[in-house]
């Protein structure tokens, strides 16, 4: 998914997996709507992690991949810490950092200073997590790629030899006092180009500007063979009460002749000087230094801004585009570590491509039910097996008695499983699926101009359509907003066509004469087999457990009616409810 980086944290190298994204009512339905938002305060990392779960692929070795990583994350509490420290550091970079900036009039001299002390951050932020990756006790294949991966950016971008010559060449703006131009002039002593010397530690010393100036155009010992600096030179500091007898000087007809005798020279040199002698020359001076040095320094400046660039680039972009991947697996982990300290159990799960329809999920329990107890010892745990025999489960039991809460639970298993995250049962090995599909009750606003029975078809054909044999699908007492009659001639066909494309379901209803139908409906099956399973009942009370049966019928009706006082007997006498 990371496109930057040619590398992912939510898929190994060279794999790219075809995905499918869950229809948007799926995380709702399936209870996980409560585990998103629980999983972090910010807006922006909740609409992150949401969008990874929802993309589903049935790709086997992307699970394993990313289980992997989960595992190492969850089991290194302090690789999360230091990450994330990382995060916030590379956050406040991007934010306040000066690397963007495209105008050369815009980057001056200090810019410049200040973006090799970003490109020095930025180092040690790739160094930093190296060093974060380089734990032993890290074991998956993600994490040990990630390291390799960020250690091949760090030696192609040549990031050691950068860090030496920054720490060698990188000068602090606060040690500069004085910079040193050279003026190139023609033969009428014209300025034609002026260039930088040096960068100096210290000031020039204050002295005789004129006296000096004239012994250097008088005096032929004075005139030197090169260019280079020999450290004599002095400084005559031009303040608001000298500047003007100083200007005066080089404005009149002594000091036009100085600089150029024709017309023409005196005019361009003028016009030169009438530049630094505005009357806020002195207040403004550094910003006309910072002008002249960027206009003198022009392509040097572009040439070091695109080259630093590139090296921020490299260590910020690539690495932060791996950011919200990792902030995906380390807000999951901190909370199902959470849980587990609260009680509850969770497991590695096992994906496997055999090409067959097959899963097997011991001591599983809905996530959102867990989340919501205080005490999670009372949650009771539950086994069920999807294979050939076993495809289209035909749930049946009393109302609350918790079939829309195992419904739910099969379908976070796949979602958590398939996301790479731990998930609640003791243990879970599965085919991955391709996408998961629910057909829960509507809110009555969305069946006013089909009516429920209509809006139910609709929408059981429209998931029908779109499912494959690979597919997972959820359905919670579906057809059940008509008649009986109406309602099992609609679900029966429904079933078959279910079996004929051999796509595991779990079918949650009070029509029990479906469940009753479940043999016959097997053998009119071309392979695949459906079953009966019910939420048992134990000495009249709901234990919340499935088992493979066949309906128990009016005991349900009769356990109703008895705990609500409407049996015949408990009517006449006026015997209160239990």
């Amino acid at each position: 998914m990371s496109k930057q980086t040619g590398f992912s944290l939510l898929h190994p190298s060279g794999n790219e997996p075809e995905y499918r994204r869950l229809p948007d009512h799926v995380i709702h339905d399936i209870g996980l709507e409560a585990f998103c938002q629980a999983l972090s305060d910010d807006a922006k990392e909740r609409r992150m992690i949401a969008n990874v779960l929802s993309q589903i692929t049935d790709d086997a070795d992307v699970a394993a991949y990313r289980q992997q990583i989960f595992g190492d994350i969850l089991r290194l509490p302090e690789l999360r810490k230091n990450m994330l420290e990382l995060f916030s550091k590379i956050q406040f970079m991007k934010d306040f950092s000066t690397m963007h900036k495209t105008s050369d009039e815009e980057l001056g001299l200090w810019h410049l200073f200040h973006r090799l002390d970003e490109l020095d951050s930025y180092i040690k932020t790739v160094e930093t997590m190296r060093d974060c990756l380089s734990d032993k006790k890290i074991r998956s294949e993600g994490l040990i790629s990630l390291k390799k991966h960020i250690a091949e950016l760090y030696d192609d971008a040549c990031f050691a030899e950068m860090k030496a010559d920054i720490a060698a060449l990188k000068v602090k703006a606060s040690d500069v006092q004085s910079v040193t131009l050279g003026i190139n002039v023609n033969e009428r002593f014209e300025a034609v180009s002026i260039g930088l010397v040096s960068v100096n530690r210290k000031p020039f010393k204050k002295s005789g500007i004129v006296s000096n100036f004239a012994d250097a155009i008088t005096s032929k010992d004075k005139l030197r063979d090169t260019s280079d600096w020999d450290g004599d030179m002095h400084y005559q500091v031009i303040d608001k009460e000298e500047k003007q007898g100083f200007f005066d000087f080089m404005k009149n007809d002594a000091g036009s002749l100085a600089v150029g005798t024709s017309a023409a020279g005196r005019s361009k040199g003028k016009s030169t000087l009438m530049n630094a002698s505005a009357d806020d020359a002195a207040a403004g001076s550094t910003f006309y230094l910072d002008t002249v040095v960027n206009k003198m320094l022009a392509s040097l400046v572009k040439k070091l801004r695109d080259t630093l660039t590139k090296y921020a680039n490299t260590a910020i972009v690539n690495v932060s585009a791996l950011v919200p991947e990792f902030i995906y697996y380390i807000r999951c982990a901190e909370f199902i570590s959470r849980l587990m300290e609260k009680g509850c159990v969770f497991c590695e799960p096992q994906p496997v491509s055999d090409g067959s329809n097959s899963v097997s999920a011991k001591g599983f329990y809905n996530l959102k039910l867990a989340m919501n107890m205080e005490n999670v010892s009372e949650i009771v745990p539950n086994d069920l097996e999807f294979d050939k025999e076993h495809t289209v489960y035909i749930l049946t039991g009393a109302n609350r008695g918790g079939k829309t809460t195992i419904t739910q639970a099969v379908g976070q298993l796949f979602v958590l499983a398939q996301g790479g995250l731990f998930v609640p049962a003791e243990s879970f090995c599965y085919v991955p699926c391709d996408c998961i599909y629910t057909h829960f009750p509507a809110d009555e606003d969305k069946t006013m101009d089909l009516g429920r029975l209509g809006e139910e078809c609709v929408r059981f054909k429209e998931m029908f359509s779109q499912s494959t044999s690979r597919s997972l699908l959820l359905m919670n007492e579906t057809f059940s907003t008509t008649s009986f009659e109406e309602g099992y001639y609609i679900a029966r066909d429904s079933i078959k066509a279910l079996l004929a494309k051999a796509a595991r379901t779990l079918y949650n209803t009070h029509m029990h004469k479906l469940g009753e139908d479940a043999e016959e409906l097997t053998r009119e099956s071309t392979g695949a087999g459906a079953a009966s399973l019910i939420m048992r009942t134990e000495n009249g009370k709901r234990s919340f457990r499935v088992a493979l049966s066949k309906p128990e019928g009016s005991s349900y009706a009769k356990d109703i009616a008895e705990k609500y006082g409407v049996t015949y007997d408990m009517l006449i006498s006026g015997q209160q409810y239990l």
